[in-house]
């Protein structure tokens, strides 16, 4: 996406929500962004061995196990177990109807090769899915600390091993390795002011621990009064949980081995939101398809359409690339 000004933090925050939300469930799913230009560019088959390897609540889960039935077999994986609960349960029950093997497993994508060599050693994916970023149950769980709707502890923790949350680098970094941060990561413009006023914090024995306290801190560092279709700790947000969950690196590892791990004439798809995370996409699909071993499914990146934007706001960010690999592997 452009800078964050369009991003699904954005679109999370923009509106109230109730205190204390339920947990997510299946009967109210997080919504799949480009589901049907997805399946298409992954071509699958009955009968056929994918990877969703950001698995969420299951939503593109959903049409891989429907586009591989009956006799094949998905393979899903994500670093957040509250994701994992509520995917086994929108799946299973479908996957068992639809005679298709489901393993799920709580793994990190850039160790994609791990789980697979687990699972399927001999039969390589015909398939691999990866859609990046965060899902808007996440952003419902207070507890989480994706949202500053919620005054919670500042944690940002995909998977809830990490060993740092957001309040402790805001705690340990300098101030000019969190300029640094903000404006990388979430193209901050006001990054030294904000950066300057959490290390001032800390010196002051009040270091930021909570989302509330840091979406305040930006918006009197920012100066901005009333409402803004975009909040203005949006972007500082984004930048903090990026860097939490190191997820520029862990992409950048997955697609040094993703394309190797495909079976002959089987596509990797990937759908971003961020523009850093796009153009690490591009760069690294360009360069494998400069092997002559791979070629791009499509010469420009595929957008939502207007009637997919207008139902789901959060899709307006997303980019979806492919690239499949040759015939002779």
């Amino acid at each position: 996406m452009t800078a964050v000004s369009d991003s699904a933090e954005g679109d999370a925050v923009a509106h109230p929500s109730p205190s204390n939300p339920p947990p997510p469930s299946p009967a109210s799913p997080h919504a799949s962004v480009l589901p049907d230009e997805t399946i298409r560019d992954l071509q699958l088959r009955p009968g056929d061995l994918a990877i969703d390897a950001t698995l969420g609540a299951g939503g593109h889960a959903e049409r891989i196990l429907r586009a591989i039935a009956p006799g094949g077999c998905l393979i899903g994986l994500d670093v957040d177990p509250d994701a994992l609960t509520l995917a086994r349960a929108r799946l299973e029950p479908q996957a068992a109807a639809l005679h298709v093997r489901l393993e799920l497993a709580k793994s990190n994508f850039r160790h994609l090769a791990e789980p697979l060599r687990f699972i399927s050693p001999d039969r390589p994916p015909r398939a691999i899915l990866a859609d990046l970023g965060v899902s808007s149950m996440q952003f419902d769980r207070p507890e989480r600390g994706f949202s500053f709707r919620h005054d919670a502890p500042l944690d940002l923790r995909m998977d809830p091993e990490t060993p740092r949350t957001g309040a402790d680098l805001l705690r340990e970094l300098p101030e000019e390795e969190l300029a640094d941060l903000l404006y990388r990561l979430g193209d901050e413009h006001g990054a030294r002011r904000i950066a300057r006023a959490i290390v001032e914090n800390r010196r002051r024995g009040d270091p930021v621990r909570t989302t509330g306290q840091l979406e305040a801190l930006v918006r009197r560092v920012l100066k901005v009064r009333g409402h803004a279709r975009i909040h203005p700790a949006t972007r500082t947000f984004q930048a903090l949980r990026m860097a939490v969950n190191r997820e520029l690196e862990a992409l950048a590892e997955f697609l040094e081995i993703a394309p190797e791990l495909l079976a002959p004439s089987g596509t990797l798809a990937v759908i971003a939101f961020h523009s850093g995370e796009d153009r690490i996409v591009k760069q690294a699909f360009k360069r494998w398809a400069s092997t002559g071993r791979f070629l791009l499914v499509h010469k420009s990146v595929v957008r939502p359409g207007f009637e997919e934007t207008r139902r789901n706001p959060r899709s307006r960010s997303a980019k979806l690339r492919a690239l499949r690999k040759n015939d002779v592997g």
